[in-house]
């Protein structure tokens, strides 16, 4: 079969045309895209007195132990951030490793994973302004409107520069991190509601029927940490600041999870918070904050969930924009998505599609009744957990099978041993969050296979799709995840 040659005039025009905003992120960055996308404040609010229900005051060694076997699966993929440049990050790492039908399969994905992370996250927009709005006023306002700002919100925010992102996305966390920082304060100096205690440690309160949920719990709680490696093409020494970001991500959101956790345990008491958890999970951190510090803490915290919330929906909006970039430059997707702003040197076109089809999804569910909590965030939200979550495990297979093929000077450390730990750790992460996923989703049985079934589903469909692309277009397909020069 005949391969076409590239017209001469497209490819000049093509390198002509404006490129990513290159030396633009250092760590502190790239740290900042991914801690936002993980939205520490709203995933301690709302999700770790379900935690402290189910696992009991061990709970937050629950976050640490999630902590330690992402940090095992970043040794692996950081040591092939420093082979595989391509901009298509998760694909491209799994397409070198496991060949260009799982690339495929990998990159829709990726495609899936991060809409769903981020599409769904839409309806948590609403509900958490809902709340503010009537804690603060005693006012009840519609979703959709609220979700739709939201949407063009973080559609101009993806439309500016990279670092224009960065500079709100720090500004964002600092005040959603440090709100918890002032409960802590508050708890540590008053010295909690029974003094302060390090029970949670105890092999006795960790190893508990609950410990499988919380571990549940915690995956789910690091989620985009691997999106890093998305930004290699605007990092300044990606060599150095992507390794560096991934393990300051990891490090900041184990320990920073783990100690807050410990801190709402301190502030009702060890033999009082899960029953405190069980009255009002809702509730926990806002009863906790008022008690230690003050009601105008609580009424600050209610507004940060929602700035917690926003730079989570930037920091995925920008990750997806980016990997629909390479997938146009790939020729998988349409040409035209792989357009960057002159100025602001943003995938911009990309950005809208995005934007587009988070408002076709919004408005489907609004338009269809559902709640946007119990419906739009959790039945979209959780197949993009799950799609993520396999993602890194298949990347965690795709490194020694890289590796075992190409000439190199890694230590079997890197290369065999630590991918191996994460593939076994990961396996099992899968297996605690799909057996629990009736604690994410609150939906009935069928509702729940449906959910888990779309990630292997939609990465099933990409082996059609990659013989269709060897087929029908062969150089595609023999390109697919090779570098280019930017």
């Amino acid at each position: 079969m005949s391969v076409t040659t590239p017209d001469p005039a497209q490819e000049r025009a093509r390198s002509a045309a404006p490129g990513l905003r290159s030396g633009t992120l250092g760590t502190a960055d790239i740290a900042f895209f991914v801690v936002s996308a993980a939205a520490p404040l709203t995933v301690m609010a709302g999700v770790a007195p379900l935690a402290i229900l189910l696992g009991g005051i061990g709970a937050p060694v629950g976050y640490l132990v999630a902590g330690l076997t992402l940090a095992v699966f970043a040794v692996g993929f950081t040591t092939m951030s420093r082979h595989v440049t391509h901009g298509g990050a998760f694909y491209a790492y799994i397409t070198r490793g496991l060949g260009r039908p799982v690339g495929v399969g990998a990159a829709l994905l990726a495609l899936i994973g991060y809409n769903g992370m981020e599409i769904g996250v839409y309806g948590l927009l609403a509900t958490a302004t809902q709340d503010t709005v009537h804690a603060l006023a005693g006012t009840d306002v519609p979703w959709l409107p609220i979700s739709l700002a939201g949407l063009l919100l973080i559609g101009y925010g993806g439309f500016r520069s990279i670092d224009f992102g960065a500079k709100l996305l720090g500004v964002l966390l600092v005040a959603e991190t440090g709100i918890l920082v002032l409960l802590a304060a508050g708890v540590l100096i008053k010295g909690g509601a029974q003094g302060l205690s390090i029970a949670s440690l105890s092999p006795g309160n960790v190893l508990v029927p609950g410990t499988a949920a919380v571990l549940a719990f915690a995956f789910a709680a690091f989620t985009g940490f691997e999106s890093t490696v998305i930004y290699r093409r605007e990092a300044r020494d990606p060599q150095r600041t992507i390794p560096r970001a991934t393990y300051l991500a990891i490090g900041f959101l184990g320990l920073f999870y783990a100690f807050v956790v410990w801190i709402a345990i301190q502030s009702f008491g060890d033999d009082a918070v899960v029953a405190a958890a069980a009255e009002d999970p809702a509730g926990l951190f806002f009863t906790a904050i008022s008690t230690y510090v003050g009601d105008w803490a609580a009424d600050l915290m209610h507004v940060f969930i929602v700035t917690s919330v926003l730079a989570s929906l930037l920091a995925f909006h920008n990750a997806i924009n980016r990997y629909a970039l390479a997938l146009a430059e790939e020729g998988v997707l349409p040409r035209r998505l792989g357009r960057v702003h002159p100025r602001h040197r943003s995938p911009y076109v990309a950005g809208l599609a995005q934007t587009v089809l988070g408002a076709v999804v919004v408005v489907a569910f609004w338009a269809a009744g559902a709640d946007p909590y119990a419906q739009l965030l959790l039945w979209v939200n959780t197949p993009g957990m799950i799609g993520l979550l396999l993602l890194q495990l298949l990347a965690a297979i795709a490194v020694p099978c890289y590796f075992r093929r190409v000439r190199h000077q890694e230590g079997a450390l890197r290369t065999v041993v630590a991918p191996v730990a994460a593939i076994v750790l990961l396996a099992a992460a899968i297996v605690l969050v799909v057996g629990h996923i009736d604690l994410f989703t609150g939906a009935s049985p069928t509702v729940n296979t449906v959910l888990v079934a779309v990630a292997p589903t939609v990465f099933a469909a990409g082996f059609p799709l990659a013989w269709w692309l060897r087929r029908r277009r062969p150089r595609v397909y023999a390109e697919f995840a090779t570098e280019r020069s930017h």
